[in-house]
């Protein structure tokens, strides 16, 4: 017994973590010094709290809690390392610093890997947020997956008036189940995007009433005289539409929604969202033209594939997006195949999904939602933004459209009963026809 103990003293200071001799005895320990660097536009004179540092291991899922300062002992692996700390503004008001590092290799050293974050303020825009991606799609009542119904909805949170003229809908290139050592590493800068399409107009073309959704759909036809299992999409705001050059594999450019403009895509037939979640997706306000973004934002970047055969350099190319242009964005994933996020941590720390497991079966006829913060008097939500999307997302929801319209839940044709602010939420009799309207059903 004495053994067993013994054996188990370096796991259970592991889970506790928040001395500073946690794992000073073990044998083999990664040593890790953090160093916080704070915004350069913080108040001087703000009061900063010492803060608290959280080492997820990647692998085993256990977490250990630090201060800010300690002397840091952790079991060698991969770790997501998040930072917090309250701050007190000289005008009294009370905010939060925080920085994130994901996917950091801590090995087993003496000496301390030393680690720097730039901490961030939460990112507060006063701009759309997106309130749902449903990516997974539906099914036919044979089983197969159907294509062309995915959608993103967007929202103002606001309580004035937005305009969703120019705002650009976009695809990471990079997946979130698959991480390699990419070069140069632009990920503090800028995100690497695959897909962005842009809402047309001259700036007050397209306004959003507060509390009011924006519906930007793959194809936007009624999918119910294909699939009877899916849904109406043919009075979306706009849908995204390609000339394809595989005659085998032609996009339907629908007669009643009108098109968002292609700035790049990388496939030669025609964008479907990730039907598993794998990618982030966002919208931006990009403040060049097209062809100026399309001359001066390509990325080039090399990186090594590494198998039994042995290692193949590789080089490729994609556009960047800089941070400082992302209004909103969401990181998808699913537990059994994350590796990392794929956008900075100022942007998103967090990730949700639909399914537990790669190629989940129960994932159909879900999407992700945006949580209710709370309700408006007049019957519409306030939706919560805090720019972690595993605490902003209800995972594995019906779709809205789903709810909205009553079709089906499933591939047996079951039809939907239930209708929500976010997928939990219920909506109350008294507030479903302003519900309805914001959604224009």
């Amino acid at each position: 017994m004495k053994h067993i103990l013994l054996a188990l003293l370096p796991l259970l200071a592991l889970l506790c973590g928040c001395g500073d001799d946690s794992l000073s005895g073990a044998v083999d320990v990664a040593r890790v010094n953090i160093q916080i660097e704070r915004p350069s536009d913080l108040d001087s004179d703000a009061d900063v709290t010492r803060g608290n540092l959280s080492f997820r291991n990647v692998s085993s899922g256990l977490t250990s809690q630090w201060l800010e300062g300690d002397d840091i002992s952790v079991m060698p692996g991969l770790y997501d390392i998040d930072y917090s700390a309250e701050v007190r503004l000289p005008s009294g008001t009370v905010t939060q610093l925080k920085a994130a590092r994901r996917s950091v290799v801590l090995p087993a050293s003496s000496t301390p890997v030393n680690i720097v974050m730039q901490a961030y303020n939460n990112r507060i825009a006063d701009d759309l947020v997106i309130a749902e991606v449903f990516f997974s799609g539906t099914l036919q009542s044979s089983g197969n997956q159907y294509y062309g119904d995915d959608y993103v909805k967007l929202y103002n949170n606001t309580d004035h008036v937005l305009y969703a003229d120019g705002i650009k809908l976009w695809e990471s290139k990079f997946t979130t189940d698959d991480k390699y050592n990419y070069t140069p590493d632009i990920l503090p800068e800028a995100v690497t995007v695959q897909a962005l399409y842009t809402v047309p107009g001259s700036g007050t073309d397209h306004p959003v009433l507060p509390g009011e959704y924006f519906l930007l759909a793959d194809t936007g036809i009624d999918h119910r005289t294909i699939n009877p299992n899916s849904f109406d999409l043919s009075e979306a705001d706009f849908e995204w539409y390609d000339v394809s050059t595989k005659p085998n594999n032609l996009d339907i450019d629908s007669p009643t929604v009108p098109n968002l403009d292609k700035w790049y895509c990388y496939t030669l037939s025609f964008f479907v969202l990730h039907n598993r979640g794998f990618r982030a997706y966002g919208i931006s306000r990009i403040p060049v033209d097209r062809d100026t973004y399309l001359r001066d934002y390509l990325y080039t970047y090399n990186y090594d594939i590494i198998t039994e055969a042995g290692v193949f350099p590789m080089e490729t190319s994609a556009f960047r997006m800089p941070n400082e242009w992302v209004v909103d964005a969401v990181c998808c994933s699913v537990a059994s195949r994350y590796a990392w996020n794929v956008v900075d941590a100022s942007i998103d720390t967090g990730w949700t999904h639909c399914g537990t497991i790669d190629k989940d079966k129960t994932r159909y006829f879900h999407s992700v939602r945006r949580k209710v913060l709370y309700i408006n008097d007049n019957g519409t939500p306030v939706l919560k933004d805090t720019n972690d999307s595993s605490a902003d997302f209800n995972p594995d929801c019906i779709a809205s459209e789903i709810e909205l319209q009553a079709t089906a839940a499933d591939a047996n044709g079951t039809p939907c009963t239930t209708l929500t602010f976010d997928g939990i939420t219920p909506v109350t009799p008294d507030a479903e026809a302003a519900y309805r309207q914001a959604n224009h059903r």
